[in-house]
């Protein structure tokens, strides 16, 4: 994916379409296929941790990271030059909406996503391991 070849070849900055977006590389375990699976992801820092947004684009099913962040909680993020583990953990609740109404301005359009969806937009937590 060019995208993803872009962030690790440039130290996390991406032009085009993402030029200017937080961006983070996200690599799950396949929750069939127990393969890698690396997708680029706009983030919101929330202290220490990075929160993502499983909006899909607005389809109806959620995607297919969330789904392995749901049979495997653990995952690694790329940010700018850095990689580290993670362990993801769902939103709920007033967090979930206080992290969704912080995001918002920087990416209007997750509400029409999540309107299309006809279902909520997952809010995930990525949370640093060690250190």
């Amino acid at each position: 994916m060019r995208v993803i070849e872009e962030f690790r070849s440039s130290g996390g900055v991406v032009g085009g379409d993402f030029d200017g977006v937080p961006l983070l590389l996200l690599t799950t375990t396949g929750a069939r296929s127990g393969e890698p699976r690396t997708t680029p992801l706009t983030y919101l820092s929330d202290g220490a941790r990075l929160v993502v947004f499983a909006a899909n684009g607005g389809r109806k099913s959620h995607p297919g990271w969330f789904h392995n962040l749901l049979a495997d909680p653990t995952a690694r993020v790329e940010v700018g030059t850095e990689a580290y583990g993670v362990a993801a953990a769902l939103a709920e609740g007033a967090e979930r909406e206080r992290l969704w109404a912080e995001q918002l301005p920087a990416t209007p359009y997750f509400a029409e996503f999540q309107e299309r969806a006809g279902r909520p937009t997952p809010v995930v937590a990525l949370t640093r391991l060690g250190s």
